[in-house]
C-alpha cells in the first residue's frame, strides 16, 4: 500500500483541494503533517491557526485517523490508527503502472584498449539499479552498452601493433593505448598516422580490420569478467560505435535534408548554439577533417537506430558529469534534425575521490582499476572477519565486499562527489553495505529460529513505537520507489534501506520476539512484523544488485 498517496488522496477529497503532505523524521507528534491551513488561509480570509482548528474536525471523520492536532502557526499533525497500519502493511510487490514506458538505458560505455577503472563503477552500478527499479515499477527497458570501439583510440592501438606486434594477453594489450597516446602527444607524425589509420579502418581497410578483429575479443573478455563480479543484469545489446556506424549515412542524410551540416576547416559540424546561451557552446563535430566519423556521429546514429528499432519513449544516458556539454550539444542536434521524438535524459555523476579530495588513484599514482577496487574491498572484509575470530567462506566475503562497494556508491546523490575509503565502507556499523546485510541476516536468523511458531497476522496487536515506525516505513516503500524512478535517483532506495535497517534494529533491541516470557499473541505479531520487514529489506537489497549471505 502506498500510505502516503492514500492519506494524501483522502485528505484532498474531504477538504476539496490539494494539500501538501509531509512525512516527518520524528514521528512523536504524528505520522504525517499537512500545511493545508497555511495554503488555504488567504482564500478563506482567516489566519492559518484559526483555519487549522476548523479543519481538524473534518480530518477526524476519516476512519483511519487516530487523532489530529495543531502545531505552531497552523501545521496539522495526523496520527494513523494502529489497526489500519497492521491491516494494510505488506511487503513490496511489483507495481502495475498505468502508463508503461519503453526505456532505452545507455550505460557501461566501455572503451576498448583500457581495463575498466573506478570511473566505470558509478554508471554500471547506478544504471543497473535504476534498470531494476524501472522494471519493478512496471516499465519496459532495453539495456545498451555503447562500447567505444571505432574512434581514434582504435587507430592509436593499430599503429602501435603494426610497429611492435600483437600483444600476448590482456595485461599487455591494456598498456598499448596509454603508450601510443603518450607518444602521439610528443610526435605529431605518429598522431597523424593514427588519424589516417582510423579513417581507413572505418572505410573497410582489410589489414586494419584483421588486426582490429584480433584484439577486440581480448579486451571485451577481460572487461566482461570484471563486470560479472559486480552482479549486474546482462546488457541486451553491446552495440558500440562500430555497430551503429552503418547507420551514419542514413543519419547524415537527415542532417543534410534539414540543412544543419556545415563545413568548417575540412570538418562537418552542426551549429547548436542559440541566442539564449550565456556560456560557450561549440559546434558538434560530425566528421573530422580526415573524413573519420566522430564520437558524436556514432551517438547520433545510435539514437537514429534506437528510434527506428525500439521506438523508445525515453533514452537515458548514465555517464560522468564531465560529458554534460557533449550531451547538451547532442540533444540539441537531435531536436533540430527531429531524429527522434523520445525524451533524451543525461544522468551525470560526480567524481569518486580519495581521502585527500582528489580523484581516487592507486599508491602508484595510476587510475585504480575496477578489479583492484573489488580485490581491495575483499581483503579489507577478510581482515575484519579475522579480527572478530570468525570464519566465513569466500563467497560470503565476496558478497559482503560487493555490498560495501556498491552501497557506498548508491547512497550518495548521483551528482555529488564522494570519498572512497575502504576502511569506512567495509565497517559493519553505520551507513554501509555490510550493515545492511547484517540486519537482513539477523532477521533471517530470528525467522529460522521460529519454526514452532505459526507466523500469521494478529487480529489485535497494540503497536509499540518501534513497531509503528517500522511498519510505516514498510508502507512507505511504494511511495519511495516511485519517487526514485521519477527523479532518476537510486540514492533514494539506498537511503530508504538504511533507515529501514535502523528501525528494524531498534525494533529488534526493544521488542523481544522469541523470549520465553513473551505472550504468544505478541510473539506471533512480532514475528509477522519481522517477516514483513525481512521481505521488504530483501526486495530493496535485490533492487541494488546485492545478495544476502547465509551468515555473517
Amino acid at each position: 500500500m502506498n500510505l502516503y498517496k492514500y492519506v494524501s488522496d483522502e485528505i484532498n477529497k474531504i477538504l476539496g483541494f490539494d494539500v501538501g503532505l509531509e512525512t516527518p523524521k520524528n514521528r512523536d507528534f504524528g505520522d504525517f503533517a499537512t500545511n493545508a491551513a497555511m495554503v488555504g488561509a488567504k482564500a478563506a480570509g482567516k489566519n492559518p491557526h484559526e483555519l487549522a482548528n476548523e479543519i481538524v474536525p473534518k480530518l477526524q471523520e476519516l476512519n483511519f485517523i487516530e487523532n489530529v492536532t495543531v502545531a505552531g502557526p497552523g501545521f496539522i499533525n495526523l496520527k494513523i490508527k494502529d489497526d489500519f497500519i497492521l491491516n494494510n502493511a505488506h511487503a513490496p510487490e511489483h507495481i502495475a503502472t498505468q502508463h508503461t514506458l519503453n526505456l532505452d538505458l545507455d550505460y557501461g560505455s566501455y572503451n576498448i584498449g583500457k581495463a575498466l577503472h573506478i570511473g566505470h563503477l558509478r554508471p554500471i552500478v547506478v544504471g543497473d539499479t535504476f534498470n531494476r527499479i524501472a522494471k519493478f515499477v512496471g516499465h519496459n527497458t532495453k539495456l545498451y552498452n555503447h562500447v567505444g570501439d571505432w574512434g581514434r583510440p582504435m587507430g592509436l592501438i593499430i599503429a602501435w601493433i603494426l610497429e611492435y606486434g600483437m600483444p600476448k594477453n590482456a595485461n599487455e594489450f591494456n598498456k598499448i593505448y596509454p603508450a601510443s597516446t603518450a607518444r602521439a602527444k610528443e610526435d605529431e607524425s605518429w598522431l597523424n598516422n593514427a588519424r589516417e589509420i582510423t579513417a581507413q579502418l572505418q572505410s573497410g581497410n582489410k589489414e586494419y580490420t584483421k588486426i582490429y578483429n584480433e584484439f577486440i575479443p581480448i579486451s571485451m573478455s577481460q572487461m566482461n569478467e570484471t563486470v560479472q563480479r559486480l552482479n549486474v543484469l546482462p546488457f541486451d545489446s553491446i552495440m558500440g560505435e562500430r555497430g551503429v556506424s552503418e547507420y551514419i549515412p542514413e543519419t547524415q542524410k537527415i542532417l543534410e535534408n534539414t540543412k544543419i551540416l556545415e563545413q568548417s576547416d575540412g570538418a562537418l559540424v552542426i551549429n547548436v548554439r542559440n541566442d539564449n546561451d550565456n556560456a560557450p557552446m561549440p559546434p558538434l563535430i560530425f566528421k573530422t577533417n580526415t573524413g573519420a566519423n566522430s564520437y558524436a556521429a556514432a551517438d547520433l546514429a545510435a539514437i537514429y537506430y534506437r528510434n527506428k528499432t525500439d521506438k523508445p519513449d525515453e533514452i537515458i544516458y548514465f555517464t560522468d558529469s564531465r560529458q554534460t556539454l557533449h550531451f547538451e550539444q547532442l540533444f540539441r542536434a537531435v531536436k533540430i534534425a527531429n531524429i527522434t521524438t523520445a525524451k533524451l535524459t543525461h544522468v551525470g555523476f560526480g567524481t569518486i575521490t580519495g581521502k585527500d579530495g582528489k580523484p581516487f588513484k592507486t599508491r602508484d599514482g595510476d587510475v585504480a582499476s575496477l578489479s583492484d577496487i573489488l580485490d581491495t574491498a575483499e581483503t579489507a572484509v577478510q581482515e575484519r572477519v579475522a579480527e572478530s575470530k570468525k570464519h566465513l567462506n569466500d563467497k560470503i566475503i565476496q558478497q559482503i565486499a560487493l555490498s560495501a562497494v556498491k552501497f557506498n556508491d548508491l547512497i550518495h546523490d548521483v551528482k555529488s562527489d564522494y570519498i572512497f575509503d575502504v576502511n569506512a565502507i567495509t565497517s559493519f556499523e553505520g551507513r554501509t553495505g555490510p550493515y545492511i546485510l547484517y540486519t537482513a541476516v539477523r532477521l533471517q536468523s530470528v525467522l529460522n529460529r521460529s519454526n514452532d511458531v505459526k507466523i500469521t497476522k494478529p487480529e489485535h496487536h497494540n503497536l509499540t513505537t518501534e513497531e509503528r515506525n517500522l511498519l510505516i516505513q514498510i508502507m512507505d516503500f511504494e511511495h519511495m520507489i516511485l519517487n526514485a524512478f521519477e527523479n532518476r535517483a537510486p540514492d533514494m532506495l539506498a537511503n530508504y534501506t538504511y533507515d529501514l535497517c535502523q528501525l528494524a534494529n531498534n525494533f529488534y533491541h526493544n521488542c523481544p520476539i522469541l523470549r520465553d516470557d513473551i505472550n504468544p499473541e505478541i510473539k506471533a505479531g512480532r514475528l509477522y512484523i519481522s517477516k514483513m520487514t525481512f521481505d521488504t529489506l530483501a526486495t530493496a537489497i535485490n533492487l541494488m544488485g546485492l545478495e544476502i549471505p547465509s551468515e555473517m
